[in-house]
């Protein structure tokens, strides 16, 4: 039978090693708030050791956060734990990453010790935020559907009206009924944009970079200025299950937006990718053919970003805002996804679409 003295030994040395088992980074931080261990699960997610961090103060890793030293030094003080749910960490300037961080209070050897636990949330927020943005988008959309209906129904009777009535009045009066057909005419049109694409998609095997050549040879029959396209194709990639004009016309609206927002001195590439594991309206899928539209621009105004692809959004003055809400409806007609990263000298448009995966027999 064991003796106290073996359970004690024991329980020493599973405590010993649970800390290098967990996959919670764990960091732990002395008296003076310097650090003085990390488990690997740590390791991994500061791509840094212990051995370069050891010794070093809290504030090598949680500079410009919420963990600040008064609040570490106050946890100490008080013993009273502390959770922030969000923050955001730099590490380094090509290392950033968002965790829900715990700390509290506890002693070794006789002396207080501040723990740290970290959990790396940036995948559940990325996919909560695309499932949020994607309902607001449906539900835009069928809001703009809904009126969009209403407003069509008596522009019809208006312009059925004035068509009759052009008959019964003089070439001076008919210049007023031509007027109010114009118009009934130009909102028809804008409703028809509005609604977007209607028809199915009619798909077929194609190959994903004769899309993007001729959406190539399009733009530069019809650009106004010189943007350079830099094509950086993978040619591994499979044949797509699409239909190859409506997914032309999804990237040619995206690379018409790039084009009106750069100047000669910026480049446009067209990248392609076999991309794994990649999450499309909440399902998983696990093989994607990545179609990337990257500019280096000046980058899309911050407090449109969330809406970029609702109807009659636009950061161009004389845009519409129906090009890309029109771009994610066609590529959410192939089941894929359309999704944007944009900061200053750098916007990317990524779409997904997911690739049939050969079954053995």
């Amino acid at each position: 039978m064991a003796t106290r003295q073996d359970i004690l030994a024991l329980k020493k040395s599973y405590q010993e090693a649970l800390a290098n088992q967990l996959v919670t980074a764990v960091i732990i931080l002395n008296s003076n708030l310097d650090i003085v261990y990390v488990n690997p699960a740590a390791e991994a997610l500061l791509i840094k050791s212990l051995a370069k961090l050891y010794g070093r103060p809290a504030s090598t890793i949680f500079a410009n956060t919420t963990i600040t030293d008064s609040r570490l030094t106050q946890l100490l003080d008080s013993g009273q734990e502390l959770t922030d749910s969000e923050v955001v960490i730099e590490f380094t300037e090509s290392h950033r990453f968002t965790a829900e961080i715990t700390a509290s209070s506890v002693e070794f050897n006789q002396v207080a010790h501040v723990l740290l636990e970290l959990k790396q949330i940036d995948q559940q927020k990325q996919i909560s935020l695309e499932v949020f943005q994607q309902q607001q988008w449906l539900a835009a959309r069928d809001l703009i559907k809904g009126l969009a209906h209403e407003i069509k129904n008596p522009l019809g009777g208006l312009r059925g009206a004035a068509q009759l009535l052009n008959k019964e009045l003089n070439e001076t009066q008919q210049e007023y009924t031509a007027m109010i057909i114009e118009q009934a005419d130009r909102l028809t049109n804008l409703v028809d944009r509005l609604l977007g694409p209607n028809q199915l998609p009619q798909i077929q095997q194609h190959n994903v970079h004769s899309v993007l050549e001729k959406v190539c040879q399009v733009v530069s029959f019809s650009q106004l200025h010189e943007s350079k396209i830099i094509r950086d194709y993978d040619p591994s990639i499979p044949l797509i299950e699409c239909d190859q004009e409506k997914l032309q016309q999804a990237v040619l609206n995206i690379v018409n937006n790039a084009i009106q927002a750069i100047n000669d001195e910026h480049t446009i590439t067209l990248k392609t990718r076999i991309a794994n594991n990649k999450t499309i309206n909440g399902k998983r899928v696990k093989l994607t053919a990545q179609i990337s539209i990257i500019d280096n621009g000046p980058g899309i105004p911050p407090h449109i970003q969330d809406t970029l692809f609702y109807p009659m959004v636009s950061g161009n003055s004389n845009g519409t805002g129906l090009g890309l809400s029109i771009s994610q409806t066609l590529i959410n007609q192939h089941q894929g996804k359309l999704s944007c990263h944009s900061r200053p000298g750098h916007t990317e448009f990524i779409i997904l679409l997911p690739l049939q995966q050969k079954t053995e027999h």
